[in-house]
């Protein structure tokens, strides 16, 4: 079975990259360099001040990427194409070109319909979100969102099937991260990463044997919310913060009210 990756660029997609490349054959990976957007002086000010009053969770992220920039260092030794926008023609030619079975997603900017139109009569599309999709998409990131709206029986990951919209196609499997309760913010972050990259690993897995997989419409399995980037305030990060620092995610992991709420949600199997 020959796969083609569709990946960011940043530590967690580069380790991502390499696990993948020890279990599959990898016949090229497309690497999504974003360009940052221009700042203004007013917009640099913000972000060190927002960088400042808030340095526990950016620094939790840090360490993370961190981690994995120390463990895997250098990109698997497929063919690799570098372009700054994901929906690009030399995307689609790169993918012509190696004629794969499977297409694996991650960390790019959503794949559009023209993109998606050329690509999908060539090979299936897997795409792997770090939240409980229906429940849970968006960004910046649903795991941060749901330790400040005290949603931590919702988080978890998804692998799906690719379509236009955010986090929106069907799923293949869902599954919540387990946790202790006594993990620090950076732990937490942690534990969803690498529970997220084993979640996709043994999804592939199963395509590679030959199983027939899921394909459930999130419409089916109920209802679920939209984060966006706009609505990540410093209200959000200070709920985050005092959920983390009062200790209310230690306890709540623990009780029957977060073991009651998991049993509401329905998980979609592997």
């Amino acid at each position: 079975m020959k796969i083609v990756l569709l990946l960011g660029n940043k530590p967690n997609h580069k380790a991502l990259s390499a696990k993948l490349s020890k279990e599959f054959e990898i016949s090229g990976i497309i690497i999504e360099e974003k360009k940052p957007p221009k700042k203004s002086i007013r917009d640099w000010i913000n972000k060190i001040k927002d960088r400042f009053t808030f340095y526990k969770i950016h620094q939790s992220w840090s360490s993370l990427m961190k981690h994995y920039h120390q463990e895997f260092k250098n990109w698997p030794t497929a063919d690799n194409l570098i372009v700054e926008q994901i929906n690009q023609a030399p995307v689609i030619e790169f993918i012509k070109n190696k004629n794969p079975d499977l297409i694996l997603v991650s960390g790019t900017r959503i794949l559009k319909k023209d993109l998606l139109a050329e690509i999908m009569p060539i090979a299936k599309i897997m795409n792997l979100h770090t939240g409980i999709s229906p429940y849970i998409k968006g960004g910046p990131n649903c795991t941060n969102w749901c330790l400040a709206d005290d949603l931590f029986h919702l988080i978890g990951n998804t692998v799906m099937w690719i379509n236009e919209g955010i986090d929106s196609g069907n799923i293949i499997a869902t599954e919540r991260t387990r946790f202790n309760g006594n993990e620090t913010l950076g732990e937490i972050h942690l534990k969803v990463m690498e529970h997220a990259h084993d979640l996709y690993i043994r999804a592939v897995q199963k395509v590679e044997e030959g199983h027939e997989l899921n394909s459930v419409n999130q419409k089916n399995i109920g209802e679920g919310k939209l984060f966006l980037t706009k609505r990540w305030t410093p209200k959000k990060k200070k709920a985050l913060l005092q959920n983390i620092q009062n200790n209310r995610f230690s306890k709540v992991v623990h009780s029957i009210h977060y073991q009651k709420k998991a049993n509401e949600i329905n998980l979609i199997e592997l």
